[in-house]
């Protein structure tokens, strides 16, 4: 890599990182406390009214042509750091068009949408979604789908958090933090990890929160932040959304931890963002969030995460819900795709810090010339290339298997046989002869 290209690159990701580190997205779209009791004490009969801080994309838009005209198209580093700022720029409109049909244009621009396909494949997160669904009824029916019990305090969370991110992060270890108002159950930044104070948990779902918020979201953040050379990549915006909430997803699925609660709620959200394309307003998808929540409080923040920044009466959502399965998908994908390519090298290159899927082959360039450090945190299943590798090997030959045909012959040996009772969670144990 010549010196002026490398000159090049350290320059406009310097740019790109000033000008997108201001943008908190989730911040601006954030509702405060009173909508959420304002709506339940009016029985769910009001529409809310949510209000947000104007957002002027001008200066930002211009910041990033600035830097837009100093690439070269053309070039695999290049290309990558075009597509970073068309997706800067696109978040700048959409935080400018908030409660308009084109905010819901560049959410789906930047997180996809159920109906998208996924790259190189006509799968879609809707697909998968109803699959997952049909999955779960199924095994509702035959009884095998044990109902979650949610017994943990925001409190037993983090006193497993703690001591987890402490041995795995050291002085680098972000602060967890119990807060009144959270979007979700929990989130993270590189620094902290917060957990909403009145959310109930599952006994799996600590570890589920350490795998995916600290594992990844965490470890990512702090990996960005060494990149110096190429700074942007300490920069979590929209544009990588989908990469870092599916590398997340996928390390609760290696981890163990993705449990079918979860999976249920990440498809009920991709459900619930085409029901409100198709036209529902914030008051229909409550309902139908109601009667799948434990309580009036979650189906609230469920249906909240939907509607920020969107038209409350329906057919424009935010649709970064769609991020999670769609980018699991993509993850778990690419990452069979190069091992089968025989690139399983540029795997750890994930793990860099806040970046797209697609701009493996820039880092990869960047890392030989040396303004990309390899990554000092990794997940736990990630450090060990032994068993990424044994997973990799059995995953990728499982999925040349025509399941198809071997269900059809399953299903027909097993069409006389009455059903067995199995009790969730039982451990079974050999009678001594």
């Amino acid at each position: 890599m010549h010196d002026d290209a490398a000159q090049r690159y350290r320059s406009v990701s310097r740019q790109l990182h000033d000008i997108a580190k201001p943008m908190r997205v989730l911040s601006r779209l954030n509702w405060p406390g009173h909508i959420r009791e304002d709506f339940l004490a009016g029985g769910a009969t009001a529409l809310p009214a949510p209000s947000y801080e104007p957002f002027d994309a001008t200066d930002t838009v211009a910041a990033v042509e600035a830097a837009r005209s100093e690439l070269e198209p053309g070039f695999v580093v290049d290309d990558w750091l075009v597509r970073e700022c068309d997706a800067i720029e696109a978040t700048a409109c959409m935080l400018a068009s908030v409660g308009t049909a084109d905010f819901h244009e560049y959410s789906a621009r930047l997180y996809g949408s159920p109906t998208r396909p996924l790259p190189y494949d006509p799968a879609t997160p809707l697909d998968l979604a109803n699959r997952i669904h049909t999955a779960l009824d199924e095994l509702a029916t035959s009884k095998l789908l044990p109902q979650p019990i949610r017994d943990q305090t925001a409190l037993d969370v983090v006193s497993t958090l703690e001591p987890a991110v402490r041995d795995h992060f050291g002085e680098q270890a972000p602060e967890i933090l119990i807060v009144d108002e959270l979007s979700a159950n929990a989130v993270a930044s590189t620094s902290r990890i917060k957990v909403r104070r009145d959310a109930r948990f599952t006994r799996k779902d600590a570890l589920q929160l350490l795998n995916h918020e600290a594992h990844i979201h965490v470890a990512t953040g702090l990996n960005g932040r060494a990149q110096t050379e190429i700074p942007i990549l300490a920069i979590g915006h929209p544009g990588t959304t989908r990469t870092q909430e599916g590398l997340a997803v996928y390390a609760e699925y290696l981890s163990g931890t993705l449990g079918l609660d979860r999976l249920r709620r990440l498809a009920d959200r991709i459900v619930a963002v085409q029901l409100a394309a198709d036209g529902a307003d914030f008051i229909e998808v409550f309902r139908w969030f109601r009667e799948r929540s434990a309580d009036d409080e979650q189906a609230f923040e469920s249906t909240r995460r939907i509607f920020r920044g969107a038209p409350i009466d329906g057919g424009a959502p935010f649709t970064k819900d769609c991020a999670y399965l769609s980018g699991f998908l993509s993850v778990a994908t690419f990452v069979r795709a190069a091992f089968n390519a025989g690139r399983a090298d540029t795997v750890a290159l994930l793990f860099s810090g806040k970046l797209d899927l697609w701009s493996v082959a820039a880092l990869a360039e960047l890392r030989a010339a040396g303004l990309v450090n390899p990554a000092r945190f990794l997940p736990p299943w990630a450090s060990d290339p032994s068993w990424v590798l044994t997973h990799l090997t059995l995953s990728t030959f499982q999925a040349g298997i025509d399941l198809d045909v071997v269900t059809e012959h399953i299903a027909e040996l097993l069409a006389q046989v009455p059903a067995v009772d199995i009790v969730a969670g039982a451990r079974f144990r050999a009678e001594a002869p």
